[in-house]
């Protein structure tokens, strides 16, 4: 891995981090525990495309254990791995496939991602019932997946005009 690359991905860690940070100074209460707008996977989406699969991975990898460690707890990790590795590996294949848009493979990013820590939280409380908030979840990561696809986009195409200039 060249040193260009490593420090790309040191950047993109770095800013996922901060914007992790402001989320948690926002004050939006969505009426369901742990729903966010997760800012952060603006970053995450951007890196998947403009940087490929494994250094995204990097990334993703990278801030959700130092954001746990620095703003969380080990529940934090837990869930925060869940939703976010399975979230990426949809994301990635979805990219893969081709014939999607940013937007749309930000979309199952957000979706799966809710899915993921709601996955987590059923076997934590040994509570299927939890189930029944799956509904909103996936409203609720459909909205803020499709914000964070069109951030994402005009991000992706800010920095590929950059690149060829």
């Amino acid at each position: 891995m060249t040193s260009e690359k490593v420090a790309k991905i040191g950047m993109f860690t770095a800013l996922a981090m901060i914007f992790g940070y402001i989320e948690t100074l926002i004050p939006l209460n969505f009426g369901v525990p742990g729903m966010k707008l997760g800012l952060s996977n603006i970053v995450t989406v951007t890196a998947l495309y403009v940087m490929g699969a494994g250094p995204a991975l990097a990334v993703t990898v990278l801030r959700i254990f130092l954001v746990s460690m620095t703003f969380g707890n080990m529940a934090a990790l837990m869930y925060s791995l869940a939703g976010g590795l399975l979230s990426f590996l949809g994301m990635a294949l979805l990219k893969k496939a081709k014939g999607f848009s940013v937007v749309g493979v930000s979309i199952l990013g957000g979706a799966l991602h809710n899915t993921g820590q709601l996955a987590v939280a059923m076997a934590v409380v040994e509570n299927i019932r939890l189930a029944s908030y799956l509904p909103i979840l996936l409203i609720g990561g459909t909205a803020t997946g499709f914000l964070i696809g069109l951030a994402s986009a005009r991000i992706i195409l800010r920095l590929r005009k950059a690149e060829h200039a």
